[in-house]
């Protein structure tokens, strides 16, 4: 199975990385300077779950149109940021081969409609992950945290996939934690509803999940933003079942934690965030569904009024 893994950055570079160490054919497509990088140092992984210093193989744009050609690709791992989405889909556009097909692990859930219009819809396979990666000043890639994990399934609910299969034999091969899902839906809006809950929490209070339950309120106010995020995932026909609630829930009210969404590291840093395609997004489905909910209205509005302020600088 050969695959192309956009970005070598925090999510594509840990799991495109663990998949390249086990000895699977393995790309990156990458920009100049990240190429440049690669070729001096290689891939660094830090991580909990172990370290490695990789050689692997990597192409820039202009390079990729007669590289598969020459080897097409099985499958494309899409690891952007959501605001990227459209440059990313041109990016890997000469990579779509007849056969190929494409496991966007983006946040949020916006990304299907471009994608589908633009390859097919049965090109593109549901998928999310479970990571806090980044890279480092020097080009390494940092896993933060002990967390590692892909979830993939068609969204259509076929259980005999065997491309899915064949993803999940060279995740199993590379020890890659990973689910192959028969009701991918399910999954993508279990996590959409916490990661909505925690980006709209931590960003409009600029406080980890600990901080915020120590506050007078404070849990009260969590719990109340994640009851909003669990209604707009009933009206869209997929409720969040008792037991992952009570999960997310754990997580998210837990006392002294230092859990923040990378989209409040991101804003501290001055950087564009993810602000429509997860909160705004909950927040215009909850509109859409005739729900009240002020909490997401509030953060919705919250993070535009950051993104304006970096549209000005």
């Amino acid at each position: 199975m050969r695959v192309l893994v956009l970005g070598a950055g925090g999510t594509g570079g840990y799991f495109g990385g663990r998949l390249a160490q086990s000895g699977a054919d393995v790309t990156f497509l990458v920009r100049p300077a990240r190429a440049a990088q690669l070729d001096a140092h290689g891939l660094q992984l830090r991580s909990p779950l172990g370290d490695a210093d990789l050689r692997v193989a990597h192409t820039t744009a202009d390079a990729l149109p007669s590289l598969a050609a020459a080897r097409p690709f099985d499958m494309v791992l899409l690891s952007c940021k959501a605001y990227d989405l459209d440059s990313s889909m041109e990016a890997i556009s000469p990579a779509m081969g007849e056969g190929t097909w494409v496991l966007p692990i983006l946040n949020g859930l916006r990304h299907y409609a471009p994608l589908d219009a633009r390859f097919g819809s049965d090109r593109v396979v549901g998928g999310l992950c479970f990571i806090s990666a980044m890279k480092g000043a020097a080009g390494e890639v940092r896993h933060l945290g002990q967390p590692a994990s892909i979830t993939f399934g068609e969204r259509s609910g076929e259980a005999a996939s065997a491309r899915t299969a064949a993803f999940a034999a060279l995740c199993a091969g590379a020890h890659v934690d990973h689910v192959r899902s028969l009701r991918i839906a399910r999954e993508q809006w279990s996590k959409f509803t916490f990661l909505a809950t925690l980006a709209a929490a931590t960003c409009l209070m600029r406080a980890p999940v600990g901080r915020i339950n120590g506050s007078e309120g404070g849990e009260a106010f969590m719990r109340a933003l994640y009851a909003e995020c669990v209604a707009v995932a009933a009206a869209e026909g997929e409720p969040i079942d008792a037991q992952a609630q009570q999960t997310a829930l754990s997580t998210l009210t837990a006392s002294g934690s230092p859990l923040k969404a990378s989209m409040l590291r991101d804003l501290e840093a001055g950087q564009p965030v993810e602000a429509l395609q997860i909160v705004g997004d909950m927040h215009l489905r909850a509109e859409a569904a005739g729900l009240h909910a002020p909490l997401l209205a509030t953060a919705w509005v919250h993070l535009q009024a950051y993104e304006a302020s970096l549209n000005k600088a």
